[in-house]
């Protein structure tokens, strides 16, 4: 029997502000991981330099970006390096040491068995670890995961957000890069992207780290910009999923319970605020008639997320 080869393994870290745990992330990174590219997001710090001055890894490619394009466009541009120097799987890690470079071989794992085109960090495997993590974090996360859920199709994904994460090239080539989301809404947005793929996205169980690093998201400057662009993908994944690639009987059950769920809603309200004002109480026959269509839709709807949930990508499109 002939053994296949070890699958080229390069590793893509974004680098902004990051420059008093960058060399201990890199320092951990095993002997499995072929390359390591290093993209310094126009970072005030010069992390790019100090890592040419400080760290002699012969696997570092450094990669400068003329400006700040986020940690979205950071990664992107690790991809694209990575995929032309013939990696053949593409591990995302941050710079900051919240990562443990040590669980890359778990990573790599399911996509090197077929099972997996993309994986990602679960921190929410172990109930007693999450007590680490800072509860203002853990409800955010939490709220933001269910959204996620919604909007890219991955029902079965416990912590969509994180940004631990690993691709196979075959993947990533199928991706379109130049549409992808550059900044904080990265790692949403690539779920939606995948799921238009059709590809298996698996989970691998990690503990959270939280040490001194200074995070740069700001809830309140791009909570408006993420429900934006949660229903923008909700809506074209939808489209796509259930009227321009594939008809099935959720796509009637979705707008005839929106349709009579809103009609329930509309009739019963404009009924009782008459009768409230001609100081009357609201006919039985009428209080039916706007009740039914409300329980109607809601089963339609829940019906529709039934199969959705169902319909969750199981068959991995890379080749193994």
């Amino acid at each position: 029997m002939i053994k296949s080869a070890k699958p080229k393994i390069g590793v893509v870290i974004p680098c902004y502000n990051v420059k008093n745990h960058i060399l201990n992330v890199i320092a951990q990174i095993g002997p499995e991981v072929s390359k390591i590219y290093i993209i310094d997001d126009c970072c005030p710090s010069g992390s790019g330099a100090f890592i040419k001055e400080n760290c002699k890894d012969e696997r570092i490619k450094l990669i400068y970006n003329n400006k700040n394009q986020g940690v979205g466009g950071a990664v992107i541009e690790g991809y694209k390096s990575a995929v032309t120097d013939g990696m053949e799987i593409i591990v995302k890690v941050d710079g900051d040491g919240q990562m443990d470079p040590n669980l890359i071989p778990d990573f790599v794992a399911p996509i090197i068995a077929g099972e997996a085109d993309y994986t990602k960090g679960n921190r929410f495997f172990n109930l007693e670890k999450i007590r680490a993590m800072p509860n203002i974090r853990l409800f955010g996360n939490a709220a933001l995961s269910l959204i996620t859920k919604l909007s890219s199709g991955y029902w079965d994904l416990f912590d969509p957000t994180n940004g631990y994460t690993a691709i196979h090239k075959d993947v990533v080539k199928c991706l379109p890069l130049e549409k992808i989301s550059r900044r904080y809404f990265f790692e949403t947005d690539m779920l939606f992207r995948l799921n238009t793929l059709r590809a298996v996205v698996v989970d691998v169980p990690m503990d959270a780290k939280y040490g001194d690093e200074v995070s740069n998201l700001k809830i309140s400057h791009i909570m408006g910009e993420f429900l934006f662009k949660h229903a923008r993908n909700f809506g074209k994944r939808i489209f796509y999923n259930y009227y321009l690639r594939d008809m099935s009987i959720a796509s009637i059950e979705l707008p005839l319970g929106l349709l009579m769920l809103c009609f329930g809603i509309l009739y019963g309200s404009y009924h009782w605020i008459a009768s409230f004002h001609a100081g009357k109480i609201t006919p039985a026959g009428t209080v039916m008639l706007s009740a039914m269509p409300v329980i109607i839709g809601l089963q339609f709807i829940l019906a529709f997320l039934a199969y959705d949930i169902a319909s969750v990508p199981k068959r991995p499109i890379h080749r193994k």
